[in-house]
């Protein structure tokens, strides 16, 4: 089966970076933009603001997918759409983290690690390694009305395991 289209999508801005500093990312910024706080929660000014929720948020909408509200939120994303109890390729993962959360899209696992494609990770949108102990409770979601495929864990190895994505 293909992957969903929100995960093709989001694999295309695997390497937009935040530009550290006064300057900020045109990329990162424009999608602040046009999501707005209508769709953000909040009015985001710069990329030095946590934007993985932003990111995630701007792939959903890209996909004709409505992201949950204050969308800017890692763990707002923890109660939108549908609860799983096993993993697909392109569901949320919502992670704890010291001071918030963080979330991202499921790409494969080992034993111990998920890897998630996420924004902020780095500093970038890259695929990282995040242990699963740190899945928010209900942590892991799909998109409603869009159809539900079999559960499948993908293996993957290698990478850096993340440990704060702020």
């Amino acid at each position: 089966m293909p992957e969903p289209r929100w995960l093709a999508y989001a694999r295309t801005l695997i390497g937009v970076r935040e530009i550290p500093g006064a300057k900020h990312s045109p990329t990162i910024m424009g999608w602040i933009k046009a999501l707005g706080p209508r769709i953000l929660g909040i009015t985001v000014r710069d990329d030095e603001t946590a934007w993985c929720g932003t990111f995630c948020a701007h792939v959903m909408v890209h996909a004709g997918i409505n992201p949950p509200p204050i969308a800017v939120r890692a763990k707002a994303w923890a109660t939108w759409g549908r609860q799983l109890i096993s993993p697909r390729p392109g569901c949320i993962l919502v992670f704890d983290r010291k001071g918030g959360g963080h979330v991202g899209f499921y790409v494969g696992e080992s034993d111990a690690d998920f890897y998630v494609l996420g924004g902020n990770q780095g500093n970038a949108v890259t695929i990282t390694p995040l242990a699963k102990s740190r899945l928010t409770q209900g942590g892991m979601r799909w998109p409603e009305g869009e159809p539900l495929p079999k559960p499948q864990i993908v293996r993957m190895t290698g990478g850096v395991r993340s440990t704060n994505e702020a």
